[in-house]
């Protein structure tokens, strides 16, 4: 069963689309204008069925989760409420599933929660240190709620551009016009310091002591391959990394069988 509701966390509403019973997985969107985790997780977890609690909120700034009063937002902010989110929930133990910016939250988490998070899935992450803000995700933060910024950032998340469907665009701008207003406060120019607030240290990625699995599409260019995922392998201790042949930046919607064939697998492991 699919439910959304909210939980107060910190004293702030976060908006959450929840499904299935079991071992708890939390699951985290990335950062382009229009994200939800409804959005971003609900066709994969209808598919995971029931074997799991999934637990996917709109994190600060995005969907109908607001930036708590007196924070912008970044990675601190994202990180302390999916902690406290899932305190909230009662969940002792997780594993964590995040993508793009999702996944340096997921990280962060890990390393922050080390008796908490048991496993990790980072999927077109960003997170790693050193790594540039590329022209294709400056682009995506800047999009203009609109068809054309909807078009545009559509065209830059996949390599198959036939996914960039009419009706894909339509629902992505209706999206990026319903969260607006808290998401023009994310990420204003100069855009790099986003980028340096999501990345990671080499000492706080050496310490995750929880297993990760990187998946990462071989044709990313918002988090490219050379930047994102190769320089993780040389800081966490316990990591394994998927490249997904003619895949962008997403592959639970290029590669969705793939995708979940993976997920499953690598979540199975700790039961």
């Amino acid at each position: 069963m699919t439910a959304l509701r909210t939980v107060t966390v910190g004293g702030s509403p976060v908006h959450v689309l929840e499904s299935g019973t079991g071992p708890a997985v939390l699951m985290l969107h990335g950062s382009g204008p229009g994200t939800t985790g409804s959005g971003a997780w609900a066709t994969t977890a209808q598919a995971l069925g029931t074997s799991w609690h999934l637990v996917a909120p709109d994190q600060a700034g995005f969907g109908r989760t607001p930036i708590p009063a007196g924070s912008r937002g970044g990675l601190g902010l994202w990180t302390e409420q999916a902690a406290g989110l899932m305190d909230a929930l009662g969940a002792e133990r997780y594993a964590v599933v995040g993508h793009s910016m999702g996944g340096a939250v997921a990280l962060a988490l890990a390393a922050a929660r080390p008796q908490q998070v048991t496993r990790v899935v980072a999927v077109s992450t960003m997170g790693a240190p050193g790594a540039p803000l590329s022209a294709d995700l400056d682009a995506i933060w800047a999009a203009a709620p609109g068809p054309l910024g909807a078009r545009d950032m559509l065209s830059r998340l996949v390599l198959d551009q036939a996914l960039v469907t009419e009706s894909a665009v339509a629902a992505r701008t209706a999206a990026m016009r319903a969260g607006a207003a808290a998401y023009a406060s994310l990420f204003p120019p100069p855009r790099a310091r986003w980028a340096d607030d999501l990345t990671l240290s080499a000492q706080t990625l050496a310490g995750i002591r929880a297993p990760v699995l990187l998946v990462h599409g071989a044709d990313d260019r918002v988090t490219p391959l050379g930047t994102a995922a190769l320089p993780l392998l040389e800081h966490l201790a316990d990591v394994r990394l998927h490249v997904l042949g003619r895949c962008g930046h997403v592959p639970s919607l290029e590669h969705p069988h793939d995708f979940r064939r993976l997920l499953s697998c690598f979540l199975s492991r700790e039961r």
